[in-house]
């Protein structure tokens, strides 16, 4: 870790997932508590490409995306001693919690300072949605394949955070409840009735092209 930046940075000699040893998640955090520093790179090569893949889901400017996933890493990186196998969920599912909660965390800000909305949404983009939504008379399946395209991050910036979250993850990473409720902290039963509301106000905002 750049201590002066904040950055995680492989040296230009190593490959970027470069790993010399096999060792579990467990075994690089040992090292790390330990005072091995290389350690910390290694589960960062190791993760990078997942998280960023992630976090890229919610968010479409690439120097967006590197900042939470920078975010993310030095938020683990000053919380390791807190991390045990024993509480339950291995490592990975404790990162993505980690950077779940910190895009959601952005989500809230970027309400407040949206950079894209309904109305950068393209002549074509407009009328793919129409045929969508005249095809479909539930909007079911419409919503879920809006989530899908490119204009995504335009339509679901008019969703609360929470409703824009619960989405992502249903529709876009295709999570099952049960891990959504995991990753989020919520039952699986609010998840449920998020995702409802949720639809819904994507709904709404989708009918805007009717």
């Amino acid at each position: 870790m750049d201590e002066t930046s904040g950055n995680f940075e492989l040296s230009p000699a190593e490959p970027f997932f470069a790993s010399t040893r096999d060792e579990t998640d467990e075994m690089l955090i040992s090292s790390i508590r330990a005072g091995d520093e290389s350690a910390f790179e290694q589960l960062f090569n190791r993760h990078r490409r997942r998280i960023a893949r992630l976090v890229g889901r919610f968010f479409n400017r690439p120097e967006r995306v590197e900042e939470i996933i920078q975010d993310v890493f030095t938020k683990i990186y000053f919380a390791l001693d807190d991390y045990s196998p024993e509480r339950g969920a291995g490592f990975s599912a404790w990162l993505s919690r980690v950077a779940i909660n910190s895009c959601y965390d952005e989500l809230r800000r970027a309400r407040r300072r949206p950079d894209s909305s309904i109305s950068d949404v393209t002549d074509d983009e407009a009328m793919w949605l129409n045929a969508q939504l005249r095809q479909e008379a539930a909007g079911s399946n419409a919503e879920s394949a809006a989530i899908s395209r490119d204009l995504a991050n335009k339509l679901l910036a008019r969703l609360s955070a929470e409703d824009r979250l619960v989405l992502t993850l249903l529709d876009a990473e295709d999570m099952p409840v049960a891990e959504i409720a995991e990753l989020t902290g919520w039952s699986a039963s609010k998840v449920k009735v998020r995702a409802h509301r949720a639809r819904i106000a994507l709904r709404r905002v989708l009918g805007d092209f009717l």
